[in-house]
């Protein structure tokens, strides 16, 4: 039986702090895509490759078998959906929330309490959805996939969801973290089949990382 095993990976936080999870595995990555044009990275372990994607389609790769199995962003989960995803760890890895920015001087708490619709700015569609409506504020959402910040700073919007991890972009653009939604860490992803038909060789690995998870909190 084929045992080989594909990881997608994203290139940056993510994949830097998933290296020690690997070595703890006993795997390395042979190249740094980071310097390498390669989209495919052999590891030390011939049975096992890492292909490199971007972050919001690692659980998609993952879904569809072209991956048996990756690290993603919950951001990215919960906009996903997980629908056929097994995710049995959270790896405790690129920490970060989700939160609610506006202009510096711009009154968020008033605006809410007076029922203002608010224009907001995200990629994460679902997650501001459900955030505003449990608070029962009215809100336009407006689709982007990058550079929220910019989006108050033309008026394209009132305010942004986005990740922050240090806050020095948003203060960098004269924005405030008005709100924090939740804290966002990055998950081990399985494909349910894979999961059956090659866990002797995926079981000691998901073990690996939840051992090296634990020992980082």
């Amino acid at each position: 039986m084929n045992q080989s095993l594909t990881l997608a990976l994203s290139k940056g936080r993510i994949f830097d702090e998933t290296l020690p999870l690997l070595e703890a595995a006993g795997i390395t990555v042979s190249d740094d895509p980071e310097k390498s044009r390669k989209l495919i990275l052999p590891t030390s372990d011939a049975a096992i490759r890492v292909v490199i994607v971007r972050a919001s389609d690692v659980p998609t790769y993952v879904q569809y078998g072209a991956a048996d199995f990756g690290v993603a962003g919950k951001d990215v989960l919960l906009e996903h959906g997980g629908e056929g995803l097994y995710q049995p760890v959270d790896l405790n890895i690129a920490k970060c929330r989700m939160s609610v920015a506006v202009p510096a001087g711009f009154d968020y708490a008033s605006a809410v309490r007076q029922g203002a619709r608010l224009r907001v700015a995200t990629k994460y569609l679902k997650v501001a959805r459900e955030h505003f409506a449990a608070k029962g504020v009215h809100v336009d959402l407006i689709k982007l996939y990058g550079s929220m910040e910019l989006g108050p700073l033309v008026g394209l919007s009132d305010a942004i969801v986005d990740l922050v991890s240090t806050g020095s972009t948003l203060r960098a653009n004269h924005l405030v973290e008005v709100e924090q939604i939740m804290d966002i860490s990055s998950r081990l992803v399985v494909n349910r089949a894979a999961l059956k038909t090659k866990r002797e060789k995926l079981q000691p690995i998901i073990e690996a990382f939840e051992r090296a998870a634990r020992s980082e909190q």
